[in-house]
């Protein structure tokens, strides 16, 4: 006996194999399914087209120091990180936008009628269309446009990095454009007040009558001298002042969201804050990459917000606080100019009461003339300067290439799209294959089938496609029934006569096509055999047979006609059919269970076997009626159709029966289904290649010798 199977927990790859063998027909529809939509979705999917333009970017030091060595400016992830952000957001793309008319030209796509807003045009666009991507350790940017035109994805790229260009340059010199034009207002003013001053001092000249005074004349007393250095200070805390409040003001005029952009530019030199955008950066990073795995619930996500929100808002306390020490500083630059100018005025009262009290009013006009002068000129050396300065070319950002519309589609991609549908194909029909199996409850092989029912198999019927089509002369076609005739005489007491019922437990299970067969091959062996169609509901053996089915069973057993007049004799040699007859709605009730015995009695006299096509045991009661005459009784068990547990009731049906229960048949096994079917199907095959190997031998042996090599191979084949 073959040992029992495997375990669905124990599974070996050989049994995973032949699961697909068992159902490849299945995994090549479900994979040919798969694949077939796939590429039926892919051909009708709307064809998107990639426009690249690349930009190299560079992070700015700051304001430019003329006359000094320029270090090279390294990598910064971070900086490249703000940069995909500024590309991305709506001071860049809504001009895009709007040169382009996007409004308009990306309404269709959104079944809309009339231009979209801004913001649906924008939020399209960077959801859809723009992908911004940099090469690592490098500070090349890539703008990547796809769009159902080449045409405007190539216009869409180009315009984004122009536009981003010129952001870049208007950034890099904002803050020389504000600062150049505070020195040209304090120099206009300056201008007027030197030339108000210069009038004061020529107002004086005349009303003192003092016109042959030099100017440039300096009284050498110490007094003098003193006052001189607390107008040259005064003058130096002045210009201090202008710059700490020209510098308070700039930083006060721009926006809150944009001061983080100004961290890392020497407008904002303290390393704290610094250190805490980096901190920020970091946090932002780790949210964004999160949030592309993780649910927004997801606890790891919830904490990487917090402590982003958290950073955040010490960073704005951080910049806040920077923006009240530019106040106070500038407040306090003010205060020393206001107290110096306090003191110079007191010193100058002392110097008006003192003897040269006459000349004082002109000389403190004098030296205020010149102190302005001196201070209209320092601010003329300062705003040249940053003229220079301004007017050295600023190269933070390059546009390497220009956007050229495809030639091809980038999306949908044949390959990838074919890749994956083969993949998930093949995925998708080996799990159901799987699934199938491991929820199939039919019977799985030989011993399976022996130690549950407690019976034997009597034979393997190899699965045949068309049972009823044209039968082939290969003997290895007739072996199984070979093989389940001489196990039926093997079980069967030797030298009587025997009547024998072949049923099974539901329909279409193929017991008629194998008790026709069986019949015949019975009949070919040498015995006289009668094959009855007791299945009166649905019969089917006077189609095998070709024969009519009228009159029949039915009506020998309603005394209608004769035993001789219903039997139909040799449809094959020693082979006689009696079939069931033409009257609807006959069943073999209770009534016709002795007739039936004497015709069975009768029967033996002139029959060595006879045998009966039984409808299923479960739903009908013929088939318990009929079981009931016989001498013995053979289940046919359809290859993987039925669950066990119909099998077993059908037996349990049968055994409240006396008729023995004597052994099973196993029909439509699939060729090469594994398991122990295959001692029995595989091993069919040998005596098809014996015919092979007797065909190939007759045409090399000589005329002579056909007869020898026949009569070695016996009648049946048998080597």
């Amino acid at each position: 006996m073959a040992s029992a199977p495997a375990s669905k927990d124990s599974a070996s790859l050989a049994d995973f194999l032949a699961v697909l063998r068992l159902r490849q027909a299945l995994v090549a529809l479900i994979f040919a399914l798969v694949l077939i939509t796939t590429l039926t979705v892919t051909a009708f999917l709307p064809k998107w087209y990639l426009a690249t333009t690349k930009v190299r970017v560079e992070k700015p030091e700051g304001e430019v120091k003329l006359f000094q060595a320029q270090s090279n400016n390294l990598y910064d992830p971070y900086f490249l990180q703000d940069q995909f952000k500024i590309m991305q957001s709506e001071k860049i793309l809504y001009p895009v936008i709007g040169h382009l008319g996007l409004n308009a030209k990306l309404a269709p796509l959104l079944g809309a009628t009339t231009a979209l807003p801004d913001a649906l045009a924008y939020r399209y666009l960077v959801e859809k269309m723009l992908r911004i991507e940099s090469q690592r350790n490098s500070s090349l940017i890539e703008i990547n446009v796809f769009a159902q035109d080449a045409v405007l994805g190539a216009d869409i790229a180009n315009d984004i990095a122009c536009v981003y260009s010129e952001n870049r340059i208007a950034l890099a010199t904002s803050d020389q454009r504000e600062g150049l034009a505070h020195l040209r207002q304090e120099l206009e003013k300056q201008e007027r007040t030197v030339t108000a001053q210069r009038d004061a001092v020529e107002k004086l000249r005349k009303d003192l009558n003092i016109s042959g005074v030099d100017l440039n004349s300096r009284y050498s007393d110490m007094e003098i001298e003193t006052l001189r250095q607390m107008q040259n200070t005064l003058i130096a805390l002045r210009v201090d002042a202008i710059g700490r409040r020209t510098k308070w003001e700039r930083f006060r005029s721009i926006a809150v969201e944009d001061r983080v952009g100004l961290v890392n530019s020497e407008l904002i030199p303290d390393q704290n804050i610094q250190n805490l955008l980096q901190a920020w950066l970091l946090s932002d990073q780790k949210v964004t990459s999160l949030k592309a795995r993780l649910g927004e619930a997801h606890p790891d996500l919830v904490s990487a917000v917090d402590n982003r929100a958290k950073i955040k808002e010490q960073l704005d306390g951080q910049l806040r606080g920077y923006q009240n020490a530019l106040e106070i500083s500038y407040k306090e630059a003010d205060a020393r100019v206001a107290e110096l100018e306090r003191l110079l005025d007191q010193a100058k009262v002392g110097q008006i009461l003192s003897a040269r009290e006459r000349m004082r009013p002109f000389e403190e006009s004098a030296q205020k003339l010149d102190d302005e002068t001196r201070l209209m000129t320092t601010l003329k050396l300062t705003l040249r300067q940053r003229e220079i300065d301004f007017q050295v070319p600023k190269k933070t950002i390059e546009i390497l290439n220009n956007a050229e519309p495809a030639k091809i589609p980038t999306r949908p991609s044949w390959a990838l799209n074919t890749t994956f549908a083969a993949i998930f194909g093949l995925g998708l029909a080996i799990g159901v294959a799987l699934l199938l199996e491991y929820f199939d409850t039919s019977f799985r092989n030989v011993a399976d089938v022996e130690t549950r029912l407690k019976l034997p198999v009597l034979g393997v019927i190899p699965f045949q496609s068309d049972p009823l089509g044209v039968r082939s002369e290969d003997p290895a076609d007739t072996e199984p029934y070979r093989v389940l005739h001489t196990n039926l005489n093997l079980t069967l007491k030797p030298g009587q006569p025997h009547a024998l019922v072949l049923f099974s437990a539901g329909p279409g299970e193929g017991k008629s096509t194998t008790l026709h067969r069986l019949a015949s091959l019975m009949a070919v062996g040498g015995e006289r055999v009668l094959l009855i169609d007791s299945d009166l509901r649905r019969p089917t053996q006077h189609r095998l047979a070709g024969r009519p089915k009228n009159p029949g069973l039915s009506d020998l057993l309603l005394a209608q006609r004769t035993l001789d007049e219903v039997i139909q004799r040799d449809i094959t040699p020693g082979l006689d059919f009696l079939p069931s007859g033409a009257h609807a709605g006959f069943t073999l009730s209770l009534v016709y269970a002795a007739r039936l015995r004497e015709l069975i009695a009768t029967l033996r006299g002139r029959y060595d076997k006879i045998v009966f096509d039984s409808p299923p045991i479960i739903g009908v009661s013929d088939a318990s009626v009929l079981a009931s005459a016989v001498d013995a009784a053979v289940l046919l068990i359809q290859h993987r159709r039925n669950p066990q547990s119909m099998v077993l009731r059908a037996q349990q049906i049968f055994g409240g029966l006396k008729t023995p229960l004597i052994g099973v048949v196993l029909s439509q096994v699939p060729p090469h289904s594994g398991e122990d079917y295959g001692y029995y199907t595989d091993n069919y095959s040998y005596y098809s290649e014996s015919s092979e190997r007797k065909s190939s031998l007759a045409k090399t042996v000589p005329a002579g010798r056909d007869k020898l090599v026949l009569d070695e191979s016996g009648p049946e084949g048998k080597g």
